[in-house]
């Protein structure tokens, strides 16, 4: 190990890159790196970056120049810092990152980042580095294990990355050209990581990755395992409370899934699955494979598996063709299955997508204003679910201090914040909380006498 020197990761985007961007760190720990939280003291800055909206890039471009800036500051002191762009827009843009932005020293794609050290190197000799090809072999089988002090200092819940890249091939999307082909972790693997980060005191963990539900590892026994497989497999660690997954295709939700979701008490009642439109004509035109009326259907089987679920999705508002016909008919989805909250965006033409290519975009004045009263359908029903949860007892994972003196925050089975008046040495354990007032994102609560009533979820 050589001396230590700091290091500046600042993710965008999903849950995918936080995780990325913690095992980032882990993968440059053994060099030296110690994280810091600020970039102006940083030797090195990544950002990892996402592809998926349209002006995503352009957020990458805009950070850079503030990072010269840094970058140049820090050499009138005489000190070298190192610039990485990383992830989905590295992934799609590669050389083009370091002609547009000079400053950059290096480059590495999504599947590539455990080559981190190697590529610093590379800089160091060579002045820049670029690495965006799809390495044959598998990211994981490279990364170092997390320490368990760095573990701990990432709080009680954890995001765990089991299965990455999609063979969907939506229209609007771009991860099937910057994650690649579906791929899967191994089940032994996983388990190995996710006992690691319950000694380290993490009680919950979210399952993660393009299309979660398409899971298909291979398990100990030889066989593919499904995603509620290894979830079963997960709720039997020590340690192990709370578990969850996202995100998930309507297709890829098989029986044995449903059926864990009225099975695993440590499977939380809350399940993200993203629709993009009410309108079946929009829905073809995205390639989505399935009909309005499938999906109702779904939810429908969902919630007679588990009747205290809670269901999220994601909408793109104004793709291509959409008529205000089409947009009506997710207007009508959205109060039909009563979403408790949802990421609502304009559609934004990803290049080298087929959408990006399609005739009949829509004007960026309608798009603006179907996406106000999308979120206005939303906040409505969000609100009127969380109204509901005034008078219940539920149980609450707290996770850290609150804003003020005497207040910790926690998160619902709902994945609600939930903040309570107690003691700090509350976080990190589940407690029944009696919700006593709502916010406009927040809900409010006392620690009950009684334990979670059925169905709060544990």
């Amino acid at each position: 190990m050589t001396g230590s020197r700091r290091l500046y990761v600042k993710s965008f985007g999903c849950q995918m890159n936080v995780y990325d961007s913690q095992r980032m760190a882990d993968t440059l720990a053994p060099e030296g790196y110690v994280e810091t939280g600020t970039a102006e003291d940083a030797d090195l800055i990544i950002l990892n970056t996402c592809h998926i909206r349209e002006k995503a890039a352009e957020k990458v471009y805009s950070e850079l120049g503030r990072m010269r800036r840094l970058k140049e500051a820090a050499a009138a002191d005489g000190r070298n810092v190192l610039i990485a762009v990383a992830g989905c827009v590295a992934q799609a843009e590669g050389d083009e990152i370091i002609g547009r932005a000079p400053t950059v020293d290096l480059v590495v794609g999504s599947q590539n980042y455990h080559r981190l050290p190697d590529l610093i190197a590379r800089a160091a000799r060579d002045g820049k580095a670029v690495d965006t090809e799809f390495p044959v072999g598998d990211k994981f089988d490279h990364l170092p294990a997390p320490s368990l002090a760095a573990a701990r200092a990432r709080g009680v819940a954890a995001f765990v990355t089991v299965q990455e890249g999609c063979d969907k091939f939506c229209t609007f999307c771009v991860v099937p050209y910057t994650r690649g082909a579906e791929i899967s972790r191994p089940v032994d693997k996983i388990v190995a990581e996710v006992a690691r980060l319950a000694d380290a005191g993490v009680r919950e963990v979210t399952l993660i990755g393009q299309n979660v539900n398409a899971f298909h590892g291979a398990g100990p026994d030889g066989r593919a395992w499904s995603l509620a497989q290894l979830l079963d497999r997960l709720a039997q660690l020590s340690g192990i409370e709370r578990l969850r997954y996202t995100t998930s295709h309507p297709l890829d939700m098989a029986d044995d899934l449903i059926a864990a979701h009225r099975d695993l008490p440590a499977l939380m009642p809350q399940l993200h699955l993203p629709i993009q439109s009410g309108s079946d004509r929009i829905l073809a035109a995205m390639n989505r494979r399935h009909t309005r009326a499938d999906y109702v259907a779904l939810v429908s089987r969902l919630l007679e598996a588990r009747p205290d679920l809670a269901l999220t999705s994601d909408f793109i508002v104004s793709f291509p063709g959409e008529t205000e016909e089409d947009f009506a008919a997710t207007l009508s989805l959205v109060d039909e299955i009563g979403f408790s909250g949802a990421f609502s965006f304009k559609y934004s033409p990803r290049p080298g997508t087929p959408g990006a290519d399609m005739d009949d975009q829509v004007d960026e004045a309608v798009k603006s204003e179907r996406l106000q009263r999308l979120q206005r359908a939303i906040e409505r029903n969000q609100a009127s679910f969380n109204r509901r949860c005034v008078g219940r007892t539920i149980a609450v994972l707290f996770e850290r201090p609150g804003r003020h003196s005497g207040q910790i925050v926690g998160r619902s089975p709902y994945l609600q914040p939930v903040q309570i008046e107690a003691p700090p040495s509350l976080i990190g354990e589940i407690a029944t909380v009696t919700i006593t007032e709502v916010a406009s994102n927040s809900l409010f609560g006392t620690l009950a006498l009684e334990p979670a009533r059925t169905g709060a979820g544990a």
